[in-house]
């Protein structure tokens, strides 16, 4: 009595989303991931690569395992001989390498010496930044 019939709409088809609507959250979330995950991956295991690459005698290194150790000798492209203690080499897998502390320069190419207007002279003692400032701002140097 006081309950009107509902009737159905009559339209032609029924709006739904399309293909690319429906895809386009999957491919945002992948565009998310390789820009915040993937890509800074792949720079990292580049870096660490060349890094491996240029491992050379003298170095000091971290293995995987944390072990430092000084790079005696570069067996071959796979393999150091690593100085873990004093007369106690092992050979470690370059892979495993994690890291390298300090660098060695490398035979025959010694870096010159810098010398400016602030620099020191062989046999000098070396300014410190405080007695620079002094120097700049008239006071006395040490």
């Amino acid at each position: 009595m006081f309950v009107s019939p509902a009737f159905a709409q009559a339209g032609g088809e029924a709006a739904g989303p399309g293909a690319l609507q429906a895809f386009l959250p999957i491919i945002l979330i992948f565009v998310v991931f390789y820009f915040l995950l993937i890509r800074p991956q792949q720079k990292k295991m580049k870096l660490h690569k060349e890094m491996l690459g240029a491992i050379r005698r003298g170095d000091k290194i971290v293995t995987g395992g944390g072990i430092v150790g000084t790079v005696t000798k570069v067996i071959d492209d796979t393999e150091v001989m690593v100085e873990i203690s004093e007369g106690v080499k092992v050979r470690v897998h370059r892979t495993l390498v994690s890291s390298v502390l300090t660098r060695t320069e490398p035979a025959g190419e010694a870096k010159p010496q810098k010398q400016g207007a602030g620099g020191s002279t062989p046999g000098s003692v070396p300014q410190t930044p405080v007695s620079k400032l002094k120097k700049l701002f008239g006071g006395k140097g040490d």
